[in-house]
């Protein structure tokens, strides 16, 4: 279909920090308004009329908003649109925001973890378009993961499946927020990479702030031949491995996508990590297996958002 012939639909990227919302058609965010800082707010109802004042706003300059998807970084239940919890934003527990925004916008509204909006994305319009089986892995602050197989996102019996950072890459390492040992989000974590990385550069005598081990800052003295920086990223490759190697075993993915900060690396990470992966997996699943950046950036949630709520609208008769 003509990109400037599909419907715009409305995506929100609900994170710790900030609300962003835009006006999505195709692949494209064509238009934007300024985001709310959620650390304003101490309860749901004032930051969700805050929400409902910018959806207004928007629809005035483009009536022709078909739906509303909204990406939230926490555990929803996708079927019901009630959000369980949401990490490290205060309040938000327990809210039935589907039916909230759906009374007080009058439009379709769908709501989704924010990992699995990156993972909508990537699959419907972005680098793993056209593949009916993916594996997505979104590296920031945390890990987030989504899955594609068959053709269909794979939610789970609660809608809260593909939490890929959660899962264990070591047995009897650190205690995870959920008491979960060995979480790769506890190791690959933007934080955790910086405090680690620390570490890794006193054990060379070398004295390192916290903001000059940050992954960007990494990035940037590997590529400038500090071969400490070049170590520290082929074991945050190892890790990230480990996890995306189980994947592979469970699920036999066309392809994994991988997108967040963190992959900004860009080769400093993939070579390493395609190299592990291929010495841990069987012909049969590395035949064809492809290991992609992801194609959408900082507006991956909005896009996913917005085309996962245009399609659910479309499919209700």
């Amino acid at each position: 279909m003509n990109q400037t012939a599909l419907p715009l639909s409305l995506g929100i990227d609900f994170g710790g920090t900030s609300v962003k919302f835009g006006v999505v058609q195709g692949h494209e965010v064509i238009a934007q308004a300024p985001a709310i800082a959620t650390e304003d707010f101490n309860e749901a109802q004032p930051l969700i009329d805050a929400i409902v004042y910018v959806i207004e706003d928007l629809r005035a300059h483009h009536p022709e908003i078909c739906a509303i998807g909204v990406g939230v970084p926490g555990f929803v239940d996708f079927e019901t649109g009630n959000i369980h919890n949401l990490t490290n934003v205060k309040g938000w527990t327990n809210i039935a925001l589907r039916d909230i925004l759906q009374d007080r916008t009058k439009l379709p509204v769908a709501v989704e973890n924010d990992a699995n909006c990156m993972a909508y994305a990537e699959w419907k319009v972005g680098a793993g378009m056209g593949k009916d089986h993916l594996v997505c892995i979104t590296l920031g602050t945390g890990v987030g993961g989504g899955i594609i197989t068959h053709g269909h996102m794979l939610r789970g019996a609660h809608s809260v499946a593909g939490e890929l950072g959660q899962t264990s890459i070591d047995y009897s390492g650190r205690e995870g927020a959920y008491g979960n040992l060995g979480s790769l989000e506890d190791y690959i974590g933007n934080n955790e990479i910086a405090a680690d990385a620390r570490q890794t550069y006193a054990k060379h005598n070398i004295d390192k702030s916290i903001t000059e081990c940050t992954p960007a800052a990494l990035s940037q003295a590997a590529a400038q031949g500090d071969q400490v920086a070049v170590e520290i990223w082929q074991g945050i490759a190892q890790k990230l491995a480990c996890t995306v190697v189980n994947a592979c075993w469970l699920l036999n993915p066309a392809a994994i996508i991988i997108g967040g900060g963190v992959a900004k690396a860009a080769h400093l990470l993939f070579d390493p990590l395609k190299d592990s992966i291929q010495k841990q997996l069987a012909p049969a699943f590395l035949n064809g297996l492809e290991i992609i950046p992801a194609q959408f950036s900082n507006d991956a949630g909005i896009i996913g958002a917005a085309t996962l709520a245009r399609e659910e609208a479309s499919n209700v008769k």
